[in-house]
């Protein structure tokens, strides 16, 4: 199997590490792995790409290639430069440093990589791992995805539901704050939606005296309704969430159009 994986958080991220072990075990001695992820942060440029202008991708070592862009860019860059035409057979992407749940799916890069591989007709999944108190003290914060992550995946590509539509399904798997012992399985979820929080802007003065902006994220340990994917999460459960990329509210087209005529 030959896979290709991405982040948000950057090439010298720590999840990217562990990303590359879970996409190992997927493929297997006999597969390849290859990475082009992006040169520096993209966390929060969803489904960005470098429309109007070049980027720059230069290659780190044997299958590893770092690119000036967003997470969509680097699967583009992988697709039609670095695999130069050979497709992968999977695209992973993460695993990001904090949650991917709830409204964070729309701002999240990590999202974005994976559903630009789905638009382009490549399976993928997109992995995150949720941050929290009961971490604290942990000496690998991700060990929840790292020890479960293989098996999910697996699980996805011999149970889950692939399609072949024009807008063709990829997954959204959140893995719980807490340590990788106390993780109670999986569950499949809907996206939620955490009420009461949302980002905002906040004023700051620099030194020199000019006024900034900072882009703030509301609190994450806010839970979803029930059954929905941040809520599983902070019961301890991996939150498995399947998507496509059409944005249509297709329970309002019947009314919609019966109001307009």
């Amino acid at each position: 199997m030959r896979i290709l994986i991405t982040n948000d958080d950057g090439i010298n991220a720590p999840g990217l590490e562990v990303l590359t072990e879970i996409a190992a075990a997927i493929a297997g001695p006999e597969g390849e792995v290859w990475t082009v992820a992006p040169a520096f942060e993209q966390s929060g440029v969803g489904h960005c790409i470098s429309y109007t202008h070049p980027m720059m991708i230069a290659k780190l070592a044997p299958r590893r290639f770092a690119a000036e862009g967003s997470p969509a860019d680097c699967v583009l860059a992988g697709i039609y430069d670095v695999l130069q035409g050979a497709r992968p057979d999977l695209v992973l992407s993460g695993v990001n440093r904090g949650n991917n749940s709830a409204e964070n799916v729309l701002y999240s890069g990590t999202i974005g990589g994976a559903m630009e591989a789905a638009l382009q007709g490549i399976p993928a999944i997109a992995l995150s791992q949720f941050f929290g108190p009961e971490m604290d003290g942990l000496a690998d914060p991700f060990e929840a995805a790292r020890q479960h992550g293989p098996g999910v995946v697996k699980a996805l590509l011999e149970r889950g539901i692939w399609t072949n539509d024009d807008y063709r399904v990829f997954y959204n798997v959140n893995f719980p704050p807490l340590p990788a012992a106390r993780v109670k399985g999986v569950k499949v979820a809907a996206q939620g939606f955490r009420r009461d929080t949302s980002f905002s802007a906040e004023a700051q003065l620099s030194p020199t005296g000019r006024r900034y902006l900072w882009i703030k994220g509301g609190p994450q340990q806010t839970p979803t309704l029930p059954g929905t994917d941040a809520a599983v999460n902070l019961q301890g459960h991996v939150s498995v969430t399947p998507m496509r990329a059409d944005l249509t509210a297709h329970d309002l087209l019947a009314e919609l159009e019966a109001r307009l005529a």
